[in-house]
C-alpha cells in the first residue's frame, strides 16, 4: 500500500513537470499524494517505534526518520517537502518561512472557529524573488499518540521530557492537547 502510495505521488509529479500547461488541480492532487504518504510513513514509523522501544525510542523517528522521509520524497518529486510548525522542536528543521507562518496562523483561527483540524490545507501559486511556485500545506493536527511528547508537562514521563531536553534543548514544542495543530506538511513545487 505504502509503496503504491509512493508511486502515485511520484506519477502525479512527474506529470505534473512534465507538461507546462498542468493546472492548480493538477499540482494540488500531487501535493496533496506526496503529503499523505509523508504522514502515512513517519506514522507507520512512529507506531512500530511505540511499540518496539516506547516513547523514547520513539524519539528518534522523529528526529531522524521524519526528515529522512521528507528528503527522500523531494527528491523523488522535485518539490520541497517538510514539516512546520509556530511551535517546534528542532528550529533548524521546522521553523516555517513567512508564508507558511501565515498559513498556520489561519489553521489555527480556522479550529478556534470550529472546524475539523484534519480538513484543513491550503494552496496558491506565489510570485517569490527566486520564482513562481505552486505552495501547499497540510495541517498536523495533535492526535492522541502525540501528547506522548507534546503533551503538557504532567503528561510527560520524566524520562521522556529528559530525552527532549537533552536532544531538544531549544524545544517549543509541548503544552499541546488534542485537536489543536501541531504544524503542518508543507510542499513547495517550483514552475519556472
Amino acid at each position: 500500500m505504502l509503496k503504491s502510495a509512493r508511486t502515485v505521488a511520484i506519477a502525479l509529479f512527474a506529470v505534473a513537470a512534465s507538461a507546462h500547461a498542468q493546472t492548480a488541480d493538477d499540482f494540488l492532487a500531487a501535493s496533496r499524494a506526496v503529503s499523505a504518504q509523508l504522514i502515512q510513513q513517519l506514522g507507520a514509523q512512529l507506531k512500530q517505534e511505540l511499540a518496539k522501544g516506547g516513547p523514547e525510542g520513539a524519539i528518534g523517528v522523529c528526529s531522524e526518520a521524519a526528515p529522512a522521509i521528507a528528503g527522500q520524497l523531494s527528491r523523488q518529486s522535485g518539490a520541497r517537502v517538510a514539516r512546520v510548525s509556530l511551535k517546534t522542536r528542532n528550529p533548524l528543521l521546522g521553523t516555517p518561512d513567512a508564508w507558511e507562518q501565515a498559513v498556520l496562523v489561519e489553521f489555527d483561527r480556522r479550529v478556534a472557529a470550529g472546524e475539523k483540524p484534519e480538513t484543513l490545507e491550503y494552496s496558491e501559486t506565489v510570485i517569490e524573488p527566486q520564482g513562481r511556485y505552486f505552495r501547499y500545506m497540510k495541517a498536523i493536527p495533535v492526535q492522541p499518540l502525540c501528547l506522548t511528547c507534546h503533551g503538557t508537562d504532567a503528561m510527560i514521563a520524566p524520562e521522556v521530557a529528559q530525552r527532549l531536553q537533552r536532544e531538544y534543548p531549544h524545544d517549543r514544542a509541548r503544552g499541546y492537547t488534542v485537536g489543536q495543530i501541531r504544524g503542518a506538511v508543507t510542499v513547495k513545487r517550483p514552475l519556472d
